[in-house]
């Protein structure tokens, strides 16, 4: 079944690995994808890493890929940026990953009286820094969020995520993000454009609410597998079903 799609896109946490560890499962779906002539895309909707620095983590994982094959939801706020907001200076909140794709697209960064402020996940979030995205915005900025996940899971359990900073820059403001992340579709545009119709393209991940509606949204066939978010009994509650639901990712492989 998998032989006819040519962009197969995988989420990361929790369908390729879960936090530092691969599931092996995954490991071995990929590794028979790449002796069929196929190199899978990994989207994410995780801005804290440079599309580099998740090629290297994955290399240690033994997930040979290129940097080109990966698509964070900081790549995709910075190409939304540039193609919404042409020569338009930015105000951001967040970590390296959104620096590195904002400045990727030759973006000008700046902290003063900007014409629009990106938000994604900072881990040194501090009061100066919402009350300064908050008040360029109601000064006129326009307010593009990476992702909408408001908790992060971690060994210690469930953390704020980007999300939840978002949400309170949105009742501070009382303006509303531009969501680019999953369920948004946008990471899936940007893989389309490299020259795939939307017959040959498929979304894997574990997570309804933001793998699965995200290519729903984009009208792509989605695979939903079990063992994360999302189980097998909420999907099936769901009105807008996947394309198929396995409970092992090399289900996929054999169907």
């Amino acid at each position: 079944m998998i032989d006819k799609y040519k962009a197969i896109c995988l989420d990361l946490d929790g369908t390729v690995y879960r936090g530092n560890e691969v599931i092996p499962e995954s490991l071995s779906f990929i590794q028979q994808l790449l002796e069929r002539g196929i190199a899978p895309y990994y989207v994410t909707n995780n801005s804290s890493l440079t599309a580099e620095q998740f090629k290297q983590k994955l290399g240690k994982m033994g997930i040979e890929t290129t940097a080109d094959h990966i698509m964070t939801s900081a790549i995709a706020a910075a190409k939304y940026c540039k193609e919404h907001f042409p020569n338009a200076t930015v105000k951001m909140i967040g970590e390296e990953g959104l620096h590195q794709a904002l400045s990727d697209e030759g973006i000008q960064l700046t902290t003063d009286a900007p014409d629009v402020v990106v938000v994604g996940i900072d881990r040194n979030i501090t009061y100066e820094k919402l009350a300064e995205a908050s008040l360029a915005i109601q000064n006129g900025a326009h307010f593009i969020a990476t992702n909408g996940d408001k908790a992060l899971p971690t060994e210690r359990g469930l953390v704020p995520g980007n999300g939840s900073f978002v949400k309170l820059l949105e009742t501070a403001t009382g303006i509303e993000a531009i969501y680019v992340g999953k369920p948004e579709p946008y990471l899936l545009q940007y893989i389309h454009e490299k020259g795939y119709r939307k017959v040959e393209m498929v979304m894997i991940g574990d997570n309804y609410d933001t793998d699965i509606l995200a290519g729903i949204r984009f009208g792509i066939d989605t695979i939903h597998v079990e063992g994360g978010v999302t189980s097998a009994a909420r999907v099936l509650e769901q009105v807008e079903q996947p394309t198929h639901l396995f409970t092992h990712l090399l289900d996929a492989i054999t169907n």
